[in-house]
């Protein structure tokens, strides 16, 4: 490999997209997955494309064991080895519910796609990874997951997203505890209030609680905030910190009185 090789899942839109910017300027070479056709996010490869030294995209339901099968196997063929997977990939609920009436197949197809389909792609991601260690002592391997303050933040009316994102933020300190003995970190980026599409229905809402003190750093946070964060984690910034939890609220978890 002449560049780092990032895999960013749902780096296509919203806080993937920044985070794929970030390590496109920071010179990666970028394998981007998403749920969509090649052909209806080609503009958005082709951008990033004008700061990294290559970009592949690859149609992937991150829940299915046998699209990431072949995703990874793409990935291994064209860039040779992987040197920081981002877990980004994930949806909201279809319908947001209360808990008192929420259905069994809404949290199921959540639970696949925000939780079992990222740690089992962490599980076949590590396992590769350990080889390239056995291979390249020196070289920079790390494993981030992008979470959120759902995860210890209580929302009643999509506890199964909750639960997904707290579901993460073990994997994450699992993955950082077993993989430690082979030099490879693992770190959980926990985003707050972040204006994306998925953010845009509940926009006049979270403008109003802004304005009206919700956040210390009153402003929406944006995708490039997080972005800035993963690309530090990758270039081994922080060598000795596997398992740190990056929050990144504008303060909106602060215990406050």
């Amino acid at each position: 490999m002449k560049s780092p090789v990032s895999l960013v899942t749902g780096g296509t839109r919203g806080i993937g997209f920044g985070i794929a910017m970030a390590l496109a300027r920071e010179g990666h070479a970028l394998a981007i997955c998403g749920m969509r056709e090649a052909s209806q996010c080609a503009d958005t490869i082709e951008s990033l494309r004008a700061d990294s030294p290559d970009v592949q995209y690859y149609s992937c339901d991150v829940s299915d064991a046998g699209q990431r099968d072949a995703m990874l196997g793409g990935i291994r063929e064209h860039f040779g080895g992987l040197t920081t997977l981002v877990n980004n990939a994930g949806v909201a609920p279809t319908q947001r519910a209360d808990i008192l009436d929420a259905t069994e197949e809404s949290f199921e197809r959540l639970i696949r796609i925000n939780l079992q389909g990222p740690y089992f792609l962490t599980q076949a991601v590590a396992r590769w990874m350990i080889e390239q260690r056995e291979s390249d002592p020196e070289v920079n391997l790390s494993i981030i997951t992008v979470s959120s303050i759902s995860s210890t933040v209580a929302s009643v009316n999509r506890g199964d997203y909750c639960i997904s994102k707290a579901g993460l933020s073990m994997m994450s300190s699992l993955w950082a505890a077993r993989l430690a003995e082979h030099n490879i970190l693992a770190y959980e980026v926990r985003p707050g209030v972040i204006a994306t599409d998925m953010t845009s229905g509940v926009k006049d809402k979270y403008d109003k609680l802004i304005a009206d003190g919700l956040i210390p750093q009153p402003r929406w946070g944006e995708p490039d905030d997080i972005g800035k964060a993963v690309a530090s984690l990758a270039r081994g910034d922080f060598p000795y910190s596997t398992g740190a939890v990056i929050t990144i609220d504008g303060g909106l978890t602060i215990n406050r009185l």
